[in-house]
């Protein structure tokens, strides 16, 4: 919404082609149809706006749209929702004060906004970022980091990952997403923060903390796909068929890379999807002063029908133009911020992204395991893919090594159930897997090129992924701190 007047006045807008008829309601008008509240129609006929006047500047008001007299959806571009099925389970001491919902009012999730509101004050809006060649990130899950998941007490814990030697974070997504216990990657509105941890000033101020002890912070973003509660999804839904319907202006009916399929699929191919991905990312890089954004499963950022992984995989000129494209948005608006790509594809599409700046997420995941659990068979335990060389790469700085990420199965979990032995020396025991895990990371930080480390990998963090379920829940271990083994393991990571 744009503001006016001091703030006694707003315009809300929304895109939305070839609907007939749409309302603004909210707290201003008790959340009925008033002919204020009428929205008018652009020249084009694609996008519906109304000035609201006579509003209180120090008020904030809940709202949403209602469209053909049939659906009410908060606004997409909202930093901050409303949610009546989640807020009543978070917790005070992560967000406390954030709203009432107009329970008897409406229906379904709501926007908000408020003129006037206080800004941050930031103290470092910028640093110096390391060079691609000197990265070496931490993957962190908030609500799996510390027992207190929220920003506040992230923030009283920069200090340990500044010690650590990391030089930039990378945040599991943040933006609001479906429920409150969630890896992130089920996501519903775009420019607000998950209130799950906490407020968009203790966002802001955590990200300030980063920047003081000289640490990037990247946003992990979802673009392939969003989930059932995105107003852009039910503004255009086929109810008979529970997919987005045929004229949603943003997201296929079906993915076409039917091999592997997340939420309710993005068409990168259409206008009004660039034009919106384009906002969200200038939105975090200004108001949020990101460094840098990794974006997930970029693979499905394509419109060509495949059946299999292969094929999905194989080169695709729109899908590199697309990706080209925003990185190309991203550093018109921030020349040196980082660009990362989920991507794993083949060498071929990979080599000109890398090519154009951008960095590629190189798992080595099945190598190193192979390896640290003593298993050489089959080359299984090869590291040459670590050498930017054998993919094509001209620079080491194209390719974002790993041995672990969210994702994998956690190497010291298979270590202790599956490592080797040979007379005496057994793998499985705790303090010889630890030792492994030591002799894979003196080969993994020697490497050349950006590096990412996944939370507690430094701690030889041995709870399994499947624990409580793939994305559920996993035990907080901050005690392996202060066992002698794993401190080695920790004073290697150092090194």
């Amino acid at each position: 919404m744009t503001f006016l007047n001091n703030g006694s006045s707003a315009i809300l807008a929304l895109y939305a082609p070839q609907k007939n008829y749409v309302y603004a309601i909210g707290d201003f008008n008790n959340w009925t149809a008033t002919a204020n509240a009428y929205m008018k129609r652009t020249p084009d006929g694609n996008t519906w706006w109304v000035q609201l006047d006579g509003l209180n500047p120090g008020t904030e008001y809940a709202y949403q749209f209602w469209v053909d007299g049939t659906i009410k959806v908060a606004d997409p571009y909202t930093e901050k929702v409303l949610d009546p099925g989640n807020d009543q389970y978070i917790p005070a001491a992560n967000y406390a004060g954030f709203g009432i919902y107009p329970a008897g009012k409406t229906t379904g999730i709501v926007s908000t906004m408020k003129a006037g509101q206080a800004t941050y004050n930031w103290t470092h809006p910028s640093i110096s970022r390391p060079a691609k060649n000197d990265l070496v990130i931490y993957e962190l899950l908030l609500r799996d980091f510390l027992a207190a998941n929220n920003y506040q007490t992230l923030k009283d814990t920069i200090s340990y990952l500044s010690t650590l030697g990391v030089n930039a974070i990378e945040l599991l997504p943040v933006n609001e997403f479906e429920g409150n216990i969630s890896w992130g990657y089920n996501p519903s509105f775009y420019f607000a923060p998950d209130k799950y941890y906490g407020s968009k000033q203790a966002l802001q101020a955590l990200i300030d903390a980063c920047h003081a002890k000289g640490i990037a912070v990247i946003l992990d973003v979802v673009f392939n796909h969003a989930e059932g509660q995105s107003p852009m999804v039910q503004l255009y839904w086929d109810a008979a068929n529970k997919r987005p319907a045929a004229d949603n202006p943003w997201f296929n009916t079906q993915a076409p890379h039917a091999a592997l399929t997340f939420g309710n699929d993005f068409n990168h191919e259409s206008a009004a999807t660039r034009a919106f991905v384009k906002d969200v990312l200038k939105f975090w890089l200004q108001e949020y002063k990101i460094d840098g954004f990794r974006f997930d499963f970029t693979k499905g950022f394509t419109q060509k029908a495949t059946t299999t992984m292969d094929a999905l995989s194989a080169k695709d000129p729109s899908r590199i133009a697309i990706l080209k494209d925003y990185n190309s948005h991203i550093k018109s608006i921030d020349p040196t911020a980082y660009v990362i790509l989920e991507h794993l594809c083949y060498d071929e599409e990979e080599k000109e992204l890398a090519a154009d700046g951008m960095m590629l997420w190189n798992n080595l995941n099945h190598n190193f395991n192979e390896a640290s659990m003593g298993w050489l068979n089959n080359n299984g335990s090869d590291l040459k893919r670590a050498d930017y060389k054998t993919h094509g790469f001209a620079q080491p700085d194209g390719l974002i090594t790993y041995m672990e990420s969210h994702d994998e199965e956690r190497m010291m979990y298979k270590n202790l159930q599956y490592g080797n032995a040979a007379g005496s020396y057994n793998i499985k025991d705790l303090n010889t897997a630890l030792k492994r895990q030591e002799l894979c990371a003196a080969f993994f930080f020697a490497l050349p090129g950006p590096k990412m480390i996944w939370q507690f990998g430094e701690l030889g963090y041995d709870i399994s992924i499947e624990q409580n379920g793939r994305t559920g829940e996993k035990p907080v271990l901050w005690n392996y701190n202060t066992q002698a083994g794993r401190l080695a393991l920790k004073m290697l990571f150092q090194d």
